[in-house]
């Protein structure tokens, strides 16, 4: 345990930090590592490969991703926002890498392999570019003679399109959303509200005319009618979990779900532990979104308020979207559950959003070390004569 009189940048982090959100992002890489045992050997014997492959593999991120996590969240809130600086340009020309040199999977071209992993860019571009649009919309917000607002939305544009290129219009919602909201929050005048409104319903308008596939999930979603075997299979998973489970390993829906090990996890969480414990698992991320927005209503500091709710958005819609396509009350959309589903670039891009959203709650690190250097000052003086 560390002392609370002792000084130093270690013993600053552990009396600053929001212990409660590390404790809740570490259960959640612990139950990451225990769901990848019952999702994912099932898709390997499909492959047929070891049964243990993606188990291996999921194993082989979980500290580098905690590192990663709890390096970031010693970060000051200037420090979050240089490196989110240097993550969006580095993601940003990642993707452009990639739509030349990447490889295509399931008629999208997001991933390219380094070194025998696949790296998905997109994924490290959220966290980054949430906070450098909050710090864009602060700024106008303290000085509106700074145009925030103008290069806040060419930002978005330039990532939207680079998304709609791939394509992914799960990511591409997602952002939209979550960006919206900063914008909202930043007080956005009613112009700017109805004008990003219409263009919204334009873009799904536009991406359910000119791309088939979208147009399919959408018209699946409202008939039924179609090649539905995935939610089907998913939905029955549910079901036939009932509220206590199977048991661990008793699942037999989960072999012949597709993506059982990404995309729908949750369904074989539920098949295997029931759905007590899936119950159990909305409430964490309920709580990791509660718990992110009252920080951030506590907050004084404009762009730390708007970074911290960004960043809650950003986790607690994804797993809303995964969780919603499992129970079909959303199209089909590949969305991993956030530090539980098998993902590399997910698990380490999630662990950035966490380890940047662990160091802006921090309770004022930069403060209190301004503080407790000027009382190190203070004492230094000799004392006046009277």
């Amino acid at each position: 345990m560390v002392s609370r009189t002792e000084r130093g940048p270690i013993s600053d982090w552990f009396w600053t930090i929001d212990r409660y959100l590390l404790a809740i992002f570490v259960a959640l890489l612990g139950l990451g590592f225990m769901l990848s045992f019952a999702a994912s050997p099932a898709v390997a014997e499909r492959l047929d490969i070891d049964s243990l492959h993606f188990v291996k593999r999921h194993a082989q991120f979980i500290f580098p991703a905690l590192a990663l996590m709890i390096g970031l969240s010693f970060l000051s809130p200037r420090q979050v926002r240089r490196t989110a600086m240097l993550l969006l340009a580095l993601s940003i020309a990642m993707m452009v890498f990639t739509q030349f040199y990447g490889f295509e999977a399931k008629g999208s071209r997001r991933w390219f392999s380094i070194a025998g992993f696949s790296i998905q860019p997109s994924e490290f571009l959220k966290p980054s570019f949430i906070i450098i649009c909050a710090w864009l919309f602060s700024e106008h917000s303290r000085r509106p003679d700074i145009p925030g607002n103008l290069f806040a939305i060419i930002l978005y544009g330039i990532v939207i399109a680079l998304l709609v290129a791939q394509p992914d219009f799960g990511q591409t919602i997602l952002i939209t959303i979550a960006w919206g909201t900063l914008f909202f929050m930043a007080g956005m005048p009613w112009f700017w509200i109805i004008l990003l409104g219409a263009m919204g319903v334009g873009m799904f308008v536009s991406a359910y005319i000119v791309f088939p596939h979208v147009a399919g999930r959408i018209d699946r979603f409202l008939t039924g009618e179609g090649d539905t075997h995935q939610v089907d299979t998913a939905r029955e998973a549910i079901i036939r979990g009932d509220w206590l489970g199977q048991g661990p390993g008793e699942g037999t829906i989960k072999r012949i779900l597709p993506d059982s090990h990404t995309d729908f996890i949750f369904s074989v969480a539920a098949e295997e532990f029931g759905i007590i414990f899936c119950l159990a698992l909305v409430a964490i991320f309920a709580f990791i979104v509660l718990r992110g927005l009252s920080h951030a209503n506590r907050e004084g500091d404009e762009f730390t308020r708007l970074a911290i709710a960004g960043l809650t958005l950003l986790i607690g819609l994804q797993s809303m979207i995964h969780i919603g396509v499992n129970l079909e009350l959303l199209p089909a959309k590949g969305m991993t559950l956030p530090l539980i589903s098998y993902g590399g670039s997910s698990m380490l891009a999630i662990a950035t959003t966490a380890g940047f959203l662990l160091a802006l709650t921090r309770r004022n690190p930069e403060k209190r070390a301004t503080g407790r250097q000027k009382i190190y000052q203070d004492a230094a003086m000799p004392a006046e004569r009277v």
